[in-house]
């Protein structure tokens, strides 16, 4: 434990900051599986389903859980998933 009183806040800082980012990375994730089983059972509500975890994309990118391209990355595969099942 540290002695010095700004290292003893940066810590709660931190563990504060690890919990918010842990939760919203699930949640990233619980978005863009749902998202991925509905194109493939092909379900009537896919492109909802779809839009929702875009937007969690973006808000995660928006607060920096994930890096610019890697949000980038995954709306483009979801997007083009969504496409190919329209097809």
């Amino acid at each position: 434990m540290p002695n010095i009183k700004s290292a003893k806040k940066r810590v709660k800082v931190t563990a504060v900051k690890n919990l918010r980012n842990k939760s919203l990375n699930s949640e990233l994730k619980t978005e863009i599986k749902k998202a991925h089983l509905a194109v493939e059972s092909g379900a009537e509500n896919k492109a909802e389903v779809v839009r929702v975890a875009l937007k969690k994309i973006d808000q995660a990118a928006a607060k920096g859980i994930l890096p610019k391209n890697t949000a980038a990355r995954r709306k483009s595969a979801l997007a083009r998933k969504l496409n190919a099942a329209n097809a």
